[in-house]
């Protein structure tokens, strides 16, 4: 039986959360599909440009993505005082983006006077929205449904596109953060798509480098009664700016990627990521060369300033930061916020204590490998 998300998520232990969500069908969400030649890259450009829309309109950061060819990666930063920071109005208005709002809601953005029990109607609408505005259930339902039309519209077919819910996984450290992130960052050349972070399109490293997507040709192999791709995207916009849902949306600027802090005695931003964009891009590089030992460029044996800082090995990073999925289930990190994340959500067991006493059990001085 599946697991409850209420059960999945505590953001009294932790605000970060790696999400993946699967595509069910045979045919690829995006890509080269072979059963029906033809080529569906252009759906990845759905994908980010919702996300980051979302993340305007939530109180979540997107900390790292990377969008494959029958699924998507997500990092997840849950940033609660800042939905709380919100007055009433803004929390209103926030989720009158997302969803037509009530008349009474109506009623009140105008200015129009109200009653005291209709203000206490809104006093539970915007307790109700503000705690929507930081679940990251409601992301995700906003994300993949969105995509799920468009792919069906677009495919001329009705029925499920997504494979159930989304998988979750609490990241409960500094180590299990920046590894998943990694993790996610480095999906295109761990999968052989191509062997360079510069090339690595959609994913949030290729954002971080300041580099875009190569334009992507699609080959059409439909018959001539049919719509070439530049049309259906025409077509598909069309439709969809008809809907109130797209009107409000299309206005609504793109959120950037969480930021990294810097220098933690210059920058003391917690809601931002407490390391150097610089180290950690260093840091991704040399793992890339170590999944792929012959790359031209391969670096000396200096291992990232990161790995000292976060006290791990050489070896203990690239096996954690390789199989964050398959290692662990739903949470990530050391031993103790393990056990401090089950107490939490009243879990007596906790797949991953094994793994995490071998990558966190370390000598006190590091040595290169």
């Amino acid at each position: 039986m599946a697991t409850a998300r209420r059960s999945q998520i505590c953001l009294e232990e932790t605000q970060y959360y790696h999400c993946i969500s699967r595509c069910v069908r045979r045919a690829f969400l995006c890509g080269n599909d072979k059963f029906t030649t033809k080529n569906f890259d252009h759906r990845k450009g759905w994908i980010v440009k919702r996300i980051k829309q979302l993340a305007s309109i939530f109180a979540i950061d997107i900390a790292a993505y990377a969008v494959m060819s029958n699924h998507y990666h997500l990092v997840l930063h849950v940033n609660r005082d800042k939905a709380l920071a919100w007055d009433d109005q803004t929390v209103l208005k926030q989720w009158a983006l997302l969803c037509k709002p009530k008349p009474i809601v109506e009623r009140w953005l105008s200015g129009t006077i109200i009653s005291q029990s209709d203000n206490l109607i809104i006093q539970q609408c915007v307790t109700e929205y503000r705690q929507r505005l930081t679940d990251i259930s409601w992301f995700m339902r906003f994300l993949n449904e969105h995509v799920a039309r468009l792919a069906n519209e677009e495919d001329n077919c009705t029925g499920r596109f997504w494979e159930g819910r989304f998988k979750s996984q609490a990241l409960l450290d500094e180590t299990a953060l920046l590894a998943c992130m990694a993790y996610v960052d480095l999906n295109p050349i761990r999968a052989n798509i191509t062997d360079s972070l510069e090339t690595s399109d959609y994913t949030s490293i290729q954002e971080r480098m300041g580099l875009q997507p190569e334009p992507q040709t699609n080959p059409t192999t439909a018959s001539e009664n049919d719509l070439n791709d530049n049309q259906q995207n025409e077509k598909l916009q069309h439709d969809n700016s008809s809907t109130p849902l797209q009107d409000r949306l299309a206005s609504i600027p793109l959120a950037p990627l969480q930021r990294f802090a810097g220098n933690s005695h210059i920058d003391n931003d917690k809601q931002a990521i407490q390391h150097e964009l610089i180290n950690y891009l260093a840091l991704v590089d040399w793992t890339s060369r170590q999944i792929h030992p012959n790359k031209r460029g391969k670096v000396a044996s200096e291992h990232p300033s990161i790995l000292t800082t976060l006290n791990i090995t050489e070896d203990n990073w690239l096996a954690f930061s390789n199989q964050i999925e398959q290692d662990f289930s739903q949470a990530i990190g050391a031993e103790t916020c393990l056990h401090s994340f089950g107490r939490a959500l009243h879990k007596k067991r906790h797949r991953g204590v094994g793994k995490a006493k071998r990558y966190y059990a370390i000598p006190a001085a590091l040595t290169s490998a």
